[in-house]
């Protein structure tokens, strides 16, 4: 006995029974180690969780990407819940539709659209604000709509944890994870809520800078572009017409600018009214911004006069491409006028290099001369200027 107390010692072993032992404390020890174990196992997974809530936390403290934010928070929950899929949906309340932010299984799936009507546990999940958790997709009635076309793919068991800002579901976002073995847990449940709860106040705030984001490309957009045509606007264009004119005095290339004018425009609105005058404006900026060059900047320059600049672009092509601008909309028939109504234009154009060009004014100024000169000799024309 006393051997046998000296290596138990030795081992560090805290239950032990020497014989002869007693069939009660010999069940006592056992049901003692057994609460041991399950006690060490529940502080390992309580150990494990909260490692995955501090990981997704210095992610969220490192970037303002949602997709990224989102991205790694499926991982990390594939990681430490076994699942078979697991997806951030965003939700479309007002038209009933859905589409998959974040999947860990296959980063693809990002931007699929989904319809809610088969999915009734994210719908059930959006009224009730609460986590929804599918124990078995055979017997839940929720899921009896869908249940033939989800028995045949495996899945067991399905979760849906709304994701909050205080009292509100921000953007209607949800993490939906399913599995094809046993139900989600008790615990499973509270760390997948509680990921949702520690990312939650953060995603908020990036949505917010991507809106802003966002706001500010509108806005940048709005800044150069024409109010009706939708083309740049002459602001955009004196921009870039003097950048192409500093490259064109450093490098010795051509530049060449057509300032194109339509014909007896004011007979349109005497005849239409105003308001199908910018009707015509606005199809006619599109059939001219479809009928440029990609290099081309196409703009609106006022009323109805357009102004073109053609960057590396010597007289004789700026010549050529005036005329087929001009034979295109010649031969167009405008929506706006009934469809049988044609149009014709004017052109002026100018090129660099030329003596009375020193300025990129100057090059606007002698397009406008050519326009006017085109418009003394019977519009319908194009006019170099100086030919």
């Amino acid at each position: 006995v006393k051997a046998e107390i000296e290596s138990v010692i030795r081992c560090h072993v805290k239950n032990y029974v020497c014989k002869p032992y007693v069939e009660k404390d010999l069940e006592y020890k056992l049901e003692s180690a057994i609460r041991e174990r399950d006690t060490h196992t529940k502080m390992e997974n309580a150990v494990r969780d909260l490692e995955a809530i501090v990981d997704l936390t210095q992610w969220i403290l490192a970037t303002l990407d949602p997709k990224e934010l989102l991205f790694r928070m499926v991982t990390k929950i594939a990681e430490v819940i076994p699942v078979t899929r697991c997806s951030v949906i965003k939700v479309d309340w007002i038209h009933r539709s859905a589409f998959v932010v974040a999947s860990y299984e296959d980063q693809e799936m990002s931007g699929m659209r989904l319809s809610l009507k088969k999915y009734p546990e994210i719908l059930h999940a959006l009224k009730s604000k609460e986590p929804v958790v599918i124990r078995n997709v055979s017997t839940d009635p929720l899921m009896a709509g869908v249940r033939d076309s989800l028995v045949p793919l495996g899945i067991r068991s399905i979760l849906v944890v709304p994701i909050f800002l205080r009292t509100k579901v921000i953007g209607t976002l949800f993490i939906r994870t399913s599995r094809t073995d046993h139900s989600f847990s008790a615990q499973e449940v509270r760390l997948l809520k509680a990921l949702a709860d520690a990312s939650a106040n953060v995603l908020h705030n990036a949505f917010l800078f991507e809106q802003i984001e966002d706001e500010k490309v509108r806005l940048e957009k709005l800044a150069i572009t024409d109010y009706l045509t939708g083309i740049f606007n002459v602001r955009y264009f004196y921009h870039r017409i003097i950048e192409e004119f500093s490259r064109s005095l450093r490098y010795a290339f051509p530049l060449s600018c057509l300032m194109v004018d339509i014909d007896h425009f004011k007979r349109v609105n005497d005849s239409y009214g105003h308001k199908t005058g910018d009707m015509v404006l606005k199809e006619f900026a599109a059939k001219l911004k479809k009928r440029s060059r990609r290099s081309d900047v196409v703009s609106r320059y006022g009323g109805e006069e357009f102004v073109l600049l053609l960057p590396q672009t010597d007289a004789a092509g700026a010549v050529a491409e005036a005329e087929r601008i001009r034979e295109y909309l010649k031969k167009h028939r405008f929506r706006s006028l009934g469809g049988n109504q044609k149009l014709t234009v004017s052109i002026g154009v100018s090129t660099y290099p030329h003596r009375k060009i020193r300025t990129h004014d100057d090059l606007i100024a002698l397009a406008d001369d050519a326009l006017y000169e085109a418009k003394k000799r019977g519009r319908d024309r194009v006019v170099p200027f100086g030919g």
